[in-house]
């Protein structure tokens, strides 16, 4: 009998799991189906199922259905799911993401980067000062001010590089210059903010300057090797001729390639997602095109199924019930910090670099997106004792309600550029001989993908996809 039980527990937690992923799966649709009838992106909806299924709301019914529904066996099943789907997806993203199309603007990113980083950094850190008399010290683990303001400085200066993306995906804008502008500048402000994560993490263990200056270094060093040496290596692997050619090889070394990328930069210090996202930044996309085009996506198919999970596990460490009325204006004030911080500093530096308002604006908005990335980072700074409870909460419900107001506020904007644009590309095209303004890589005489930053003054975006077929 004691064998029979021991045989019985992996199957017992292979049903369990089975039962959770379907679980999470189905909440994941209808919730989409209702943020997409609210006329909010479905990555949306997949927040807020992830909270639905956390302590956050089935765990105020009795009997604990949260810890019934996701044992501790389960939930460590689901996180290598959800890790596995993320970076599965940000390497599409990387895939997708075309560089060329941000010449000419290389300036613009970064200035707009670095000031969306910079400014809401400067108000979180004095905001840790302002709130300082309120923080319930019993539950910090550092007595100084220094680790929690630097802390609060990184969490409202994020991005969610990953929602981002996602949404960005779904309005269809991933083929477009601003979606691409959007992507480049979340990148690098993530960047930088996961750099300055961990120095804080260094501070609050007290581990010195060294450990930090070592990640920048080997960081350095792995970007190098992607641009020198596997992007050759991958032109020469995958190059047309080779008797080993073919979808399931070019599968395997792509599957292979971004995972041990994703490994690499986790590895460094930094989240597995910008080891994906490099990765498939640096694949020769036009041979993988021409060659075996379904090999990406049926990655990407994968990484869209798995993502719920990612999502969800995440929700099961949040706990949004009960501020009390000083946390509430905690909340207030957090809000207010995070919007006003990367809004202005964002259409502030696209302004200054020749953007138009509305095209700064749309940039502001894009940007102030966080999300349940940014969750990760908070649960980080619960546990090194840079928060207390109420900040966590305070700062989890800003990140959700950011990711919640950039669709209307998208939507307020309208497409950036539109209008004037199609006027100058009227003109353009009655003065043009034939055959101009197109795009070899589209298809022959199929207009060029042009933007609010396009290098063409004037030039209108006219999104590859439509909304509705750039589903993710």
């Amino acid at each position: 009998m004691p064998e029979l039980s021991a045989a019985g527990a992996p199957q017992a937690a292979t049903g369990s799991l089975l039962v959770a992923v379907a679980l999470i799966l189905a909440a994941a649709a209808l919730f989409s189906r209702l943020a997409r009838w609210v006329r909010q992106p479905a990555v949306v909806g997949e927040i807020v199922a992830g909270l639905a299924l956390g302590p956050s709301l089935l765990g105020l019914l009795p009997g604990d259905p949260v810890a019934l529904l996701f044992p501790a066996d389960v939930r460590s099943a689901l996180e290598v799911l959800a890790h596995l789907g993320l970076v599965l997806f940000m390497f599409g993203v990387g895939y997708q993401f075309d560089a060329g199309r941000l010449r000419g603007h290389g300036r613009q990113v970064v200035a707009t980067s670095l000031a969306s980083l910079t400014l809401p950094f400067a108000l979180g850190a004095g905001l840790a000062w302002v709130l300082r008399p309120w923080f319930v010290t019993e539950e910090m683990s550092t007595s100084g001010l220094l680790v929690p303001a630097l802390f609060l400085g990184a969490a409202l200066s994020i991005t969610a590089f990953p929602v981002l993306a996602r949404i960005i995906v779904e309005r269809g804008w991933r083929r477009r210059r601003t979606g691409a502008v959007a992507l480049a500048c979340a990148a690098i402000q993530d960047v930088l903010a996961w750099g300055v994560l961990a120095v804080v993490v260094a501070l609050a263990k007290s581990t010195g300057p060294w450990p930090v200056a070592r990640m920048a270094l080997v960081c350095g060093v792995f970007v190098l090797g992607l641009l020198v040496l596997v992007r050759p290596g991958l032109n020469w692997l995958l190059a047309p001729g080779r008797r080993w050619s073919g979808g399931p090889v070019n599968h395997a070394v792509l599957v292979v390639g971004l995972l041990l990328s994703a490994w690499a930069t986790e590895a460094m210090g930094l989240h597995a997602v910008f080891g994906a996202f490099a990765f498939g930044a640096v694949v020769p996309r036009r041979r993988i095109d021409a060659a075996t085009p379904e090999v990406p996506e049926r990655i990407e198919q994968t990484s869209l199924l798995l993502l719920p999970v990612f999502f969800v596990v995440t929700g099961l460490s949040v706990d949004v019930s009960g501020l009390g009325g000083r946390g509430l204006l905690i909340l207030l004030a957090v809000l207010a910090v995070a919007c006003v911080g990367k809004f202005a500093g964002a259409t502030g530096a696209a302004l200054l670099t020749g953007a138009t308002r509305r095209e700064a604006a749309t940039l502001g908005v894009l940007l102030n997106t966080r999300g349940l990335t940014e969750l990760i980072i908070l649960n980080v700074g619960l546990a090194l004792g840079a928060l207390d409870s109420r900040m966590f909460t305070a700062l989890v419900i800003m990140a959700v309600a950011t990711t919640v107001m950039t669709g209307p506020l998208l939507a307020l904007l309208g497409p950036a550029g539109d209008d004037g644009g199609r006027r100058a590309a009227s003109s353009r095209v009655l003065r043009s001989p034939p055959g101009a303004g197109t795009d070899s890589h589209h298809g022959g005489g199929r207009p060029r993908p042009t933007g609010p930053f396009s290098v063409t003054p004037g030039s209108s975006e006219s999104p590859a996809h439509s909304v509705e077929n750039e589903r993710s």
